[in-house]
């Protein structure tokens, strides 16, 4: 799959996904699709700063462990670029740590990786909702 470009034509709400790995950009951004979303996807932080200041997002689905960057690191520059945009943190690892620690810096919500769609769409639903 190849990194979207901009769509914010239309109805659909574009999403801004980063992750380090390439299969977890392709099915996560298939997902996304399927919840009627627009999706640039990167695999970088320095990219995902780049596209959000192109773009208005819906929201930023932000891989937390990255080489070079971290998405914590990520997460500061990207509510400078766009102090009100909506930031989920996902994680392969220690969820209770990760849940605990991306709430006290300030996400907006936290998902553990893998996720499956009804996860996903769940936790999207939930940041609207707040």
């Amino acid at each position: 799959m190849q990194v979207a470009q901009s769509k914010n034509s239309g109805k659909k709400k574009t999403v801004l996904f980063v992750d380090d790995e390439q299969i977890v950009l392709d099915v996560g951004s298939l997902m996304l699709q399927k919840l009627g979303y627009n999706v640039l996807a990167v695999r970088n932080g320095n990219r995902a700063m780049d596209i959000l200041k192109e773009n208005k997002v819906a929201f930023v689905l932000l891989d937390m462990l990255m080489p070079g960057i971290n998405g914590f690191q990520i997460y500061h520059r990207l509510k400078k670029i766009q102090p009100n945009v909506k930031i989920i943190l996902t994680s392969g690892y220690a969820v209770c740590q990760s849940e605990e620690r991306s709430e006290s810096i300030g996400f907006d919500g936290f998902i553990q990786k893998p996720f499956n769609l009804e996860q996903l769409s769940e936790k999207i639903n939930s940041i609207k909702a707040n």
